[in-house]
Protein backbone atom coordinates (compact mmCIF):
# COMPACT_ATOMS: atom_id res chain seq x y z
CA UNK A 1 0.00 0.00 0.00
CA UNK A 2 2.72 2.48 0.96
CA UNK A 3 4.46 2.14 -2.40
CA UNK A 4 1.21 2.85 -4.24
CA UNK A 5 0.49 5.87 -2.04
CA UNK A 6 3.94 7.27 -2.86
CA UNK A 7 3.22 7.08 -6.58
CA UNK A 8 5.05 3.88 -7.53
CA UNK A 9 3.23 2.20 -10.40
CA UNK A 10 5.34 -0.86 -11.16
CA UNK A 11 7.32 -3.47 -9.24
CA UNK A 12 10.01 -6.02 -9.92
CA UNK A 13 11.16 -9.01 -7.93
CA UNK A 14 14.04 -11.41 -7.75
CA UNK A 15 13.72 -15.12 -8.47
CA UNK A 16 11.26 -16.77 -6.10
CA UNK A 17 8.87 -19.69 -6.00
CA UNK A 18 5.71 -19.62 -8.06
CA UNK A 19 3.66 -19.38 -4.86
CA UNK A 20 5.51 -16.26 -3.74
CA UNK A 21 5.21 -14.64 -7.17
CA UNK A 22 1.46 -15.23 -7.16
CA UNK A 23 1.15 -13.65 -3.70
CA UNK A 24 3.12 -10.63 -4.90
CA UNK A 25 1.00 -10.35 -8.04
CA UNK A 26 -2.22 -10.46 -6.03
CA UNK A 27 -0.98 -7.72 -3.70
CA UNK A 28 0.08 -5.55 -6.63
CA UNK A 29 -3.29 -6.00 -8.31
CA UNK A 30 -5.03 -4.96 -5.10
CA UNK A 31 -3.26 -1.60 -5.17
CA UNK A 32 -3.32 -1.06 -8.92
CA UNK A 33 0.36 -1.75 -9.54
CA UNK A 34 1.98 -3.65 -12.42
CA UNK A 35 4.36 -6.60 -12.03
CA UNK A 36 6.84 -5.14 -14.51
CA UNK A 37 9.60 -7.74 -14.51
CA UNK A 38 11.21 -10.60 -12.65
CA UNK A 39 14.95 -10.98 -12.31
CA UNK A 40 15.97 -14.40 -13.54
CA UNK A 41 18.15 -16.62 -11.33
CA UNK A 42 21.88 -16.05 -11.65
CA UNK A 43 23.73 -17.63 -8.72
CA UNK A 44 25.58 -20.07 -10.99
CA UNK A 45 24.96 -18.39 -14.33
CA UNK A 46 28.50 -19.11 -15.56
CA UNK A 47 27.58 -22.81 -15.66
CA UNK A 48 25.34 -22.17 -18.65
CA UNK A 49 28.47 -21.93 -20.83
CA UNK A 50 29.65 -25.44 -19.89
CA UNK A 51 28.65 -28.93 -21.02
CA UNK A 52 27.68 -30.04 -17.53
CA UNK A 53 24.71 -30.85 -15.34
CA UNK A 54 25.20 -27.44 -13.74
CA UNK A 55 24.68 -25.85 -17.15
CA UNK A 56 21.51 -27.84 -17.78
CA UNK A 57 20.27 -26.97 -14.28
CA UNK A 58 20.87 -23.27 -14.92
CA UNK A 59 18.93 -23.49 -18.17
CA UNK A 60 16.03 -25.20 -16.37
CA UNK A 61 16.00 -22.49 -13.68
CA UNK A 62 15.74 -19.79 -16.33
CA UNK A 63 12.90 -21.50 -18.17
CA UNK A 64 11.06 -22.07 -14.89
CA UNK A 65 11.34 -18.34 -14.23
CA UNK A 66 9.90 -17.66 -17.68
CA UNK A 67 6.93 -19.82 -16.68
CA UNK A 68 6.55 -17.73 -13.53
CA UNK A 69 6.63 -14.51 -15.54
CA UNK A 70 3.91 -15.84 -17.82
CA UNK A 71 1.78 -16.97 -14.89
CA UNK A 72 1.78 -13.61 -13.09
CA UNK A 73 1.84 -11.56 -16.31
CA UNK A 74 5.25 -10.03 -15.64
CA UNK A 75 6.11 -9.06 -19.20
CA UNK A 76 9.92 -9.24 -18.90
CA UNK A 77 12.59 -11.46 -17.36
CA UNK A 78 15.97 -9.85 -16.68
CA UNK A 79 18.91 -12.14 -17.42
CA UNK A 80 22.62 -12.08 -16.62
CA UNK A 81 24.87 -13.59 -19.27
CA UNK A 82 27.76 -14.26 -16.90
CA UNK A 83 29.18 -13.22 -13.54
CA UNK A 84 32.52 -12.18 -12.11
CA UNK A 85 35.84 -10.96 -13.44
CA UNK A 86 36.84 -14.37 -14.79
CA UNK A 87 33.62 -15.35 -16.52
CA UNK A 88 33.86 -17.98 -19.27
CA UNK A 89 34.10 -16.81 -22.84
CA UNK A 90 31.36 -17.07 -25.43
CA UNK A 91 31.00 -20.56 -26.86
CA UNK A 92 28.57 -22.72 -28.83
CA UNK A 93 27.23 -24.46 -25.73
CA UNK A 94 26.07 -21.27 -24.03
CA UNK A 95 24.85 -19.72 -27.27
CA UNK A 96 22.64 -22.72 -27.99
CA UNK A 97 21.15 -22.60 -24.50
CA UNK A 98 20.40 -18.89 -24.72
CA UNK A 99 18.89 -19.39 -28.18
CA UNK A 100 16.62 -22.10 -26.76
CA UNK A 101 15.75 -19.89 -23.78
CA UNK A 102 14.77 -16.96 -25.99
CA UNK A 103 12.67 -19.22 -28.24
CA UNK A 104 10.90 -20.55 -25.14
CA UNK A 105 10.30 -17.04 -23.80
CA UNK A 106 8.83 -15.88 -27.10
CA UNK A 107 6.42 -18.83 -27.08
CA UNK A 108 5.38 -17.76 -23.58
CA UNK A 109 5.07 -14.10 -24.64
CA UNK A 110 7.77 -13.04 -22.16
CA UNK A 111 10.46 -10.58 -23.15
CA UNK A 112 14.12 -11.18 -22.25
CA UNK A 113 16.20 -8.21 -21.08
CA UNK A 114 19.92 -8.94 -20.96
CA UNK A 115 21.63 -6.89 -18.26
CA UNK A 116 25.09 -5.32 -18.27
CA UNK A 117 27.54 -6.97 -15.88
CA UNK A 118 31.33 -6.95 -16.28
CA UNK A 119 31.78 -8.44 -19.76
CA UNK A 120 30.95 -6.36 -22.82
CA UNK A 121 31.46 -9.11 -25.39
CA UNK A 122 28.65 -11.41 -24.30
CA UNK A 123 26.17 -8.55 -24.07
CA UNK A 124 27.20 -7.40 -27.55
CA UNK A 125 26.75 -10.97 -28.79
CA UNK A 126 23.22 -11.16 -27.36
CA UNK A 127 22.18 -7.79 -28.76
CA UNK A 128 23.37 -8.84 -32.21
CA UNK A 129 22.16 -12.45 -32.06
CA UNK A 130 18.61 -11.36 -31.22
CA UNK A 131 18.50 -8.08 -33.12
CA UNK A 132 15.56 -9.20 -35.28
CA UNK A 133 13.05 -9.57 -32.46
CA UNK A 134 11.53 -6.92 -30.21
CA UNK A 135 11.08 -9.64 -27.57
CA UNK A 136 14.75 -9.28 -26.61
CA UNK A 137 16.33 -6.10 -25.38
CA UNK A 138 18.65 -4.41 -22.90
CA UNK A 139 18.29 -3.87 -19.16
CA UNK A 140 20.56 -0.99 -18.19
CA UNK A 141 21.89 -1.16 -14.65
CA UNK A 142 23.59 2.18 -14.02
CA UNK A 143 24.98 0.93 -10.71
CA UNK A 144 26.69 -2.04 -12.36
CA UNK A 145 28.18 0.31 -14.93
CA UNK A 146 29.64 2.49 -12.18
CA UNK A 147 31.19 -0.19 -9.96
CA UNK A 148 31.85 -3.09 -12.36
CA UNK A 149 32.99 -1.30 -15.53
CA UNK A 150 34.08 2.21 -14.56
CA UNK A 151 34.74 4.40 -17.58
CA UNK A 152 32.55 2.33 -19.90
CA UNK A 153 29.15 3.57 -21.04
CA UNK A 154 26.62 1.00 -22.25
CA UNK A 155 23.78 3.28 -23.29
CA UNK A 156 25.49 4.76 -26.37
CA UNK A 157 25.99 1.17 -27.53
CA UNK A 158 22.68 -0.44 -26.61
CA UNK A 159 20.32 2.33 -25.54
CA UNK A 160 18.07 1.90 -28.55
CA UNK A 161 17.37 -1.65 -27.31
CA UNK A 162 16.46 -0.50 -23.79
CA UNK A 163 13.35 -2.23 -22.44
CA UNK A 164 13.85 -1.93 -18.68
CA UNK A 165 16.09 -0.26 -16.12
CA UNK A 166 17.74 -0.93 -12.78
CA UNK A 167 18.38 2.44 -11.17
CA UNK A 168 20.53 2.78 -8.06
CA UNK A 169 23.62 4.58 -6.81
CA UNK A 170 27.00 3.66 -5.34
CA UNK A 171 30.36 5.18 -4.48
CA UNK A 172 32.01 4.05 -7.71
CA UNK A 173 34.33 1.65 -5.89
CA UNK A 174 35.15 -1.44 -7.91
CA UNK A 175 32.92 -4.42 -7.04
CA UNK A 176 31.15 -2.45 -4.28
CA UNK A 177 27.57 -2.66 -5.52
CA UNK A 178 25.92 -0.89 -2.60
CA UNK A 179 22.54 -0.23 -4.26
CA UNK A 180 22.08 3.19 -2.68
CA UNK A 181 19.10 5.41 -3.39
CA UNK A 182 19.88 7.70 -6.36
CA UNK A 183 21.74 10.91 -5.47
CA UNK A 184 23.14 9.35 -2.28
CA UNK A 185 26.36 8.19 -3.96
CA UNK A 186 28.65 9.40 -6.70
CA UNK A 187 26.92 8.42 -9.95
CA UNK A 188 26.33 11.37 -12.28
CA UNK A 189 22.55 11.29 -12.62
CA UNK A 190 22.54 14.19 -15.05
CA UNK A 191 24.40 11.84 -17.38
CA UNK A 192 22.00 9.00 -16.51
CA UNK A 193 19.05 11.23 -17.42
CA UNK A 194 20.74 12.26 -20.65
CA UNK A 195 21.32 8.65 -21.65
CA UNK A 196 17.70 7.69 -20.97
CA UNK A 197 16.34 10.72 -22.81
CA UNK A 198 18.58 10.14 -25.83
CA UNK A 199 17.51 6.49 -26.05
CA UNK A 200 13.87 7.39 -26.57
CA UNK A 201 12.90 4.93 -23.84
CA UNK A 202 9.36 5.48 -22.56
CA UNK A 203 9.07 2.69 -19.99
CA UNK A 204 9.27 2.75 -16.20
CA UNK A 205 12.37 3.87 -14.35
CA UNK A 206 12.73 1.01 -11.91
CA UNK A 207 14.68 1.31 -8.68
CA UNK A 208 16.91 -1.53 -7.50
CA UNK A 209 17.80 -0.16 -4.08
CA UNK A 210 18.78 -2.35 -1.12
CA UNK A 211 18.89 -0.73 2.32
CA UNK A 212 20.87 -3.54 3.96
CA UNK A 213 23.80 -3.19 1.55
CA UNK A 214 25.13 -0.21 3.52
CA UNK A 215 24.66 1.47 6.87
CA UNK A 216 23.47 4.69 5.25
CA UNK A 217 19.83 4.10 6.12
CA UNK A 218 20.04 2.48 9.54
CA UNK A 219 18.25 5.41 11.18
CA UNK A 220 15.31 5.37 8.77
CA UNK A 221 12.09 3.47 9.26
CA UNK A 222 10.91 1.38 6.28
CA UNK A 223 8.34 4.07 5.45
CA UNK A 224 10.97 6.83 5.62
CA UNK A 225 13.26 4.79 3.38
CA UNK A 226 10.51 4.36 0.79
CA UNK A 227 9.66 8.05 0.96
CA UNK A 228 13.30 8.96 0.32
CA UNK A 229 13.44 6.55 -2.63
CA UNK A 230 10.22 8.00 -4.07
CA UNK A 231 11.58 11.54 -3.90
CA UNK A 232 14.77 10.42 -5.66
CA UNK A 233 13.12 8.60 -8.54
CA UNK A 234 10.63 11.43 -9.10
CA UNK A 235 13.60 13.81 -9.27
CA UNK A 236 15.22 11.61 -11.91
CA UNK A 237 12.00 11.36 -13.92
CA UNK A 238 11.80 15.15 -13.91
CA UNK A 239 15.40 15.37 -15.10
CA UNK A 240 14.69 13.01 -17.98
CA UNK A 241 11.51 14.81 -19.02
CA UNK A 242 12.66 18.40 -18.38
CA UNK A 243 16.39 18.76 -19.05
CA UNK A 244 16.18 22.51 -18.41
CA UNK A 245 15.60 21.65 -14.75
CA UNK A 246 18.80 19.63 -14.44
Amino acid sequence: RKASELGFQTFFSGARTMEKHVRIANALAKYGMEYENIHGPFKHINDIWFDSEGGEAMYRELTECIDQCAEVKAKTMVVHLSSGDHAPGINDIGQKRFNKMVDYAIRKNVRIAFENQRKLANLAWAMEAFEDTDMVGFCWDCGHESCFTPGREYMPLFGKRLICTHIHDNEGKYNKDSHLIPFDGKIDFERVAEHIRNSGYQGPLTLEVIARNSNRYDDLTPDEYMERAAIAIKRLVNMVESPSNM
